[in-house]
């Protein structure tokens, strides 16, 4: 763990107004004096939805009728029941949900990781039963009522896990205003979801400073709940959403302008995140539209617009699958599919939409459903192919040649990251994924993931290139020197340990080089090549799988092996993953040629 002088240098690098905020929310909780701790309501009584005679624009989704979608990867047998919403799906354990949320452990040795009890308080079902209710099957709404009434009859306003975290109350939140849309009840709605739309407001706003410190999408998400929850609310008469609403609204335009760098790369450096982040402020702008509200600052348009080109430079057009880039917890908002969990296009087609005007996807899909059950229609224009592109302000440079597309990950850090991902490669070749990035898998559990040992990336005497300050923060943050053209980047950065590291990562349309140089007070250096899973041979020191071709030059054939490793290309799940390895002296230059 990181000595204290690290971690001095790491708050301050963290923001001396962010760290109060933190330190002043613990303390108000440790003494009883926060405000949050002092909010009462009753609980709502249903129904929440009345029969619809809405026309929905596409077909309804699937999940949720005998099958719970995990995660995004996996399912679990429904019994017809509501789920238990206090049980961890990972675990079979339960939470308390008699304590007061404050109380609870952030880590349960016993119950595990706290996001396998939130993952079904998502209320992810009730938008695919929203959707089959305004498709016609009665049978849905009549579900959608008992399911929310069951759950506000056993998660007690402001007790228990459920209520532990304000961006949890916002998903909730959010979700319900998406089923009043899909169900056209946002513009007069049942009182009972609007007692459920304050509820969740009183315990988001009491903690909004908390969520800004986080300097991440707990301050966005909760920013475009409030904002929404509170604009409703004061559609409907009910003066004290107005606050809330003009709470939300300048929270959405200031972390826009603070989270969203000027190249468009985001605070959290996580494909995962950035969707969750646009989908919030697709949502915050239909909402506005929809409800003639006024529209967030030009300026928030514009980072918003970059920020939609750095997922465009990102996703595979054919899949919309991207690097498994930085955490990726099983986040994804506003599903009107069915479609896999690592398709981005449907948020980068409404994204592209609403701040580019042009259409990501020429050809139309279920990647069209968020504008079409708002009635926004697909602009003429038809963005460009994805090129070659440099988010030098984020850290990405982005490489592209015919079909290949590679990823270089370089130490630019205005906010904390994530993870030791600094110098990690990622190689595509069409929709394969040849070279990747390991995922997070449960945070938790393991905390090898996220590690430098767990990218494709060079190690020092096998210490990691920045200290550990906590489970989620690493400190002595390095920052690297960049240079680059057409078809090729250089990064140079010196790491904690002193040790310098320079990579050119080169890009052809059938080959991929990467020059590593290294130099320091470390004795050895060992690369490491996360590989596409499959039946690798490994012969005088080249690896083989199909029509690629893996060749490190600079250390002999012996100092070459294929060993094992895991991924996690969804929240709790891993998978074994063969990894190239080669060991060499820090006098060595190794040039790894990759074939395709």
């Amino acid at each position: 763990m990181a000595r204290l002088p690290t971690k001095l240098r790491t708050y301050r690098a963290l923001g001396v107004r962010n760290v109060a905020r933190v330190a002043a929310y613990r303390f108000g909780l440790k003494t009883g004096l926060h405000p949050v701790l002092r909010i009462a309501a009753e609980r709502p009584e249903g129904p929440f939805f009345r029969a619809s005679e809405a026309a929905l624009p596409f077909a309804p989704r699937e999940d949720w009728r005998e099958t719970m979608p995990w995660f995004g990867h996996a399912s679990r047998a429904l019994d017809g029941a509501p789920p238990d919403w206090h049980r961890s799906y990972e675990t079979g354990e339960h939470a308390s949900a008699d304590a007061p949320w404050h109380q609870l452990p952030d880590f349960d040795p016993a119950l595990g990781d706290i996001k396998a009890v939130w993952e079904a308080s998502r209320f992810d079902w009730a938008i695919a039963m929203a959707t089959r209710a305004a498709a016609g099957e009665g049978g849905d709404l009549d579900r959608l009522n008992v399911w929310l009434a069951d759950w506000i009859a056993k998660n007690t306003p402001f007790i228990g896990p459920n209520w532990k975290c304000g961006q949890e109350a916002s998903l909730r939140l959010l979700h319900l205003a998406l089923c009043a849309v899909i169900l056209e009840q946002d513009g007069d709605s049942e009182p009972a979801l609007l007692d459920f739309v304050a509820l969740s407001c009183r315990r988001i706003a009491p903690t909004m400073s908390y969520a800004i410190a986080q300097a991440n999408n707990h301050g966005t998400s909760e920013a475009a709940a409030l904002f929404v929850g509170g604009s409703w609310l004061a559609r409907h008469g009910r003066s004290e959403g107005q606050r809330w609403a003009r709470v939300g609204f300048k929270w959405l335009d200031e972390r826009a302008a603070t989270l969203i760098l000027p190249d468009g790369s985001f605070s959290q450096s996580s494909i995962v995140y950035h969707r969750f982040m646009l989908d919030t402020y697709v949502f915050a702008t239909l909402w506005a539209r929809r409800h003639e509200l006024a529209p967030l600052a030009e300026a928030t348009h514009t980072r918003l617009a970059r920020a939609t080109r750095w997922l465009h430079a990102m996703a595979q057009p054919e899949s919309g699958d991207a690097p498994n880039l930085g955490p990726n917890d099983g986040s994804r908002l506003f599903a009107l599919t069915d479609g896999p969990y690592r398709d981005f296009r449907p948020t980068l087609q409404a994204a592209s939409a609403l701040f580019l005007d042009a259409r990501a996807i020429d050809a139309g899909g279920p990647w069209d459903r968020m504008l079409d059950l708002f009635g926004e229609a697909r602009p003429d224009t038809v963005l460009e192919e994805a090129s070659t592109t440099h988010f030098t302000d984020g850290g990405f440079g982005v490489l592209r040649e015919g079909r290949a597309m590679a990823l270089l990950r370089f130490a630019r850090f205005p906010f904390r990251p994530a993870q030791a991902d600094v110098m990690h490669v990622d190689l595509w070749v069409g929709e394969t994924n040849v070279l990747r990035d390991d995922g997070s898998y449960s945070y938790a559990a393991d905390t090898r993931f996220g590690s430098s040992t767990m990218h494709n990336a060079v190690t020092f005497d096998g210490r990691e290139p920045m200290p550990r300050v906590s489970r989620f923060l690493w400190g002595d943050w390095p920052h690297a020197e960049t240079s680059t053209d057409a078809r090729s980047i250089t990064a140079r950065h010196r790491d904690a340990n002193g040790n310098t590291h320079v990579r050119t990562l080169s890009l052809s349309s059938d080959s991929m080089t990467v020059e590593d140089d290294f130099s320091g007070e470390a004795e050895t250096a060992t690369l490491r090549w996360r590989l596409l899973p499959g039946d690798w041979a490994l012969e005088d020191g080249v690896a083989r799988l199909g029509e690629v071709e893996i060749r490190i030059e600079g250390v002999p054939p012996d100092a070459i092996s294929i060993e094992t490793s895991e991924e996690s290309r969804h929240y709790f799940e891993r998978t074994v993953v063969p990894v190239l390895t080669a060991r060499a002296p820090m006098s060595a230059t190794l040039v790894t040629t990759v074939s395709f």
